[in-house]
């Protein structure tokens, strides 16, 4: 019963949402720099919040040489359908603007790894929606 209370109350606070959202909806392992060029926070917060989905078991890391790459946990049957329903149910504007961005973010990887500061989370938006920046 622990995992399940523990899972919501992480998952009550909405950037780790977010987070987590972008983590269900590419299916792919992500470095700390592109969600913070994503979602436009600094780095200290984005850690402390990878940090907290990592102590709950919801996200697992990976290193490769100096690069941490964050993914999700799906050793569990509820972690599973969590994901799904995160996946396919949770629909708002924002989750899809961060979708959007993550995107673009992803589509500037060299060789499938990430490229640290490659675009700015300004760019990103204007990217999206020039008309709103």
């Amino acid at each position: 019963m622990d995992e399940f209370v523990n899972t919501f109350k992480v998952l009550g606070e909405e950037t780790r949402l977010r987070i987590v959202h972008l983590y269900a909806r590419t299916h792919q392992a992500l470095c700390v720099c592109e969600l913070v060029d994503v979602l436009g926070l600094p780095q200290y917060q984005i850690s402390r919040h990878l940090r907290q989905l990592r102590m709950t078991e919801i996200l697992k890391l990976r290193k490769q040489g100096t690069w941490s790459y964050y993914y999700i946990n799906e050793q569990s049957r509820f972690r599973k359908h969590l994901y799904d329903f995160i996946e396919h149910a949770l629909v708002s504007d924002i989750l899809e603007r961060d979708l959007m961005a993550l995107q673009i973010r992803l589509s500037h990887r060299k060789n499938g790894r990430c490229v640290v500061g490659s675009v700015p989370h300004k760019e990103i938006l204007h990217q999206i929606n020039p008309d709103h920046i």
